[in-house]
């Protein structure tokens, strides 16, 4: 048993059993370990924005689970909307290979509090009842909601990077099994935020971030961003992992979505099961405006994400800020900025461990740029192949966190 699967391992046991402090080198394997049933993150995405409400339609979101259960719950936002959102009927199903179609026998509907309909006032999010649908790990999971009403701006993820549908007028068909009225092709998620299964899943990991976690560059309907990368390694050791990833979002200010100072705890710490947060957040305070060139504030800002997340029990991995020279933005004093930030990530302390991206994407003929095979062509975000060495990256970090503690 490799170093990462012998840590991971001995995490995953200390994380089963809480306030119990693990021994280092005592291993086993992941099969041995069993825990009751218990609630975990399996998908998530973060607001990022609003868009034009579709009254009247059926939005039948398409979204990958990572970890599989016996039930799941979803979570649905109106936090960003300025009116009470009406929902009329939400339902659940298993994807049919392709497209829209749900899998027979598999279409429940969901309720809040024993009702099919409710209403979520401007600002909240919502969880649903227990829907007895088992599930499992990787599974496509159709999310279908029906909004009767314009009840103003929609609560939205804008960029999926994954196809979805809408009915139009769909009354009815939100409990659809036949995707055949589904003819509208969107590439947003709307009102779901997350769903959590009952299983034997002893945690999840948290990837917050900007476009880079969003998954921005990677092929669309592929699930090649580097969170789905990093699911697909970690399911034989019982974590989930939650993509928190917004396209534009900033550490220091409010860009995409509100600033990760803001958004933490209902994108990140509240989240059921998160156990291990990863940060890569930060190159968009860089190259954006207002300018941020002050290294310390960064430090301030990765030390009380770090300090909030500890006081949750979440560890948490920093992940150093990778090479932009290319991008339109790129300025010499922006990269000595980025620099000096990633010398605070990587010997600051702030962090239970490192994953040094930077290292591992840059173009070692020119640092300050991304390799060749990793950039898309607009010299800041990551191919399918930069996603998948920025997933084994994290991986390997997981592996330097300290079962017994905060460090």
């Amino acid at each position: 048993m490799g170093k990462v699967k012998r840590v991971l391992t001995v995490l995953l046991l200390a994380l089963a059993l809480p306030g119990t402090r693990a021994t280092v080198g005592v291993a086993a394997a992941p099969g041995a370990i069993h825990t009751a049933p218990r609630w975990n993150g399996s998908w998530e995405t973060a607001p990022s924005g609003t868009s034009a409400a579709k009254p009247g339609a059926a939005i039948r979101n398409v979204v990958r689970l990572s970890v599989g259960g016996t039930a799941v719950r979803v979570r649905l936002s109106n936090r960003l909307g300025t009116a009470p959102l009406r929902l009329g009927a939400v339902t659940v199903a298993l994807r049919r290979a392709q497209g829209p179609d749900a899998a027979p026998g598999t279409l429940h509907a969901v309720t809040f509090k024993g009702a099919r309909t409710t209403t979520v006032p401007a600002g909240r999010d919502i969880v649903s009842d227990r829907v007895p649908l088992t599930v499992p790990d990787a599974a496509d999971l159709l999310v279908t909601v029906y909004t009767p009403e314009d009840d103003g701006r929609a609560t939205y993820h804008a960029s999926a990077l994954q196809t979805s549908y809408v009915a139009p007028e769909g009354a009815g068909h939100a409990d659809d099994t036949s995707g055949s009225s589904y003819k509208t092709i969107i590439k947003s998620w709307y009102y779901v935020t997350g769903v959590d299964v009952l299983g034997r899943a002893t945690g999840s990991v948290v990837a917050f971030g900007d476009s880079l976690t969003d998954g921005t560059g990677s092929t669309p309907d592929t699930d090649h961003r580097w969170p789905d990368r990093l699911a697909a390694r970690l399911r034989e050791h019982g974590l989930g992992v939650l993509n928190a990833g917004i396209s534009g979002n900033r550490l220091l200010h409010d860009g995409t979505g509100p600033s990760a100072l803001t958004r933490l705890d209902a994108d990140a710490l509240d989240r059921a099961g998160a156990r291990i947060l990863v940060v890569f957040e930060g190159i968009n305070d860089i190259k954006g405006l207002p300018p941020a060139n002050d290294p310390a504030a960064y430090a301030d800002a990765y030390r009380t994400l770090v300090s909030r997340a500890h006081a949750r029990g979440i560890r948490v991995v920093g992940v150093t800020l990778t090479p932009f020279r290319g991008y339109a933005a790129y300025t010499d004093g922006r990269e000595e900025v980025r620099q000096r930030v990633n010398a605070f990530i990587r010997t600051g302390g702030a962090f239970d461990a490192v994953a040094d991206a930077d290292a591992i994407v840059r173009d070692p003929a020119e640092p300050t740029r991304i390799r060749p095979a990793y950039d898309p062509g607009d010299h800041l975000h990551f191919t399918d192949a930069g996603m998948a060495a920025v997933a084994e990256t994290v991986r390997a970090a997981l592996g330097g966190i300290s079962p017994a503690g905060h460090g």
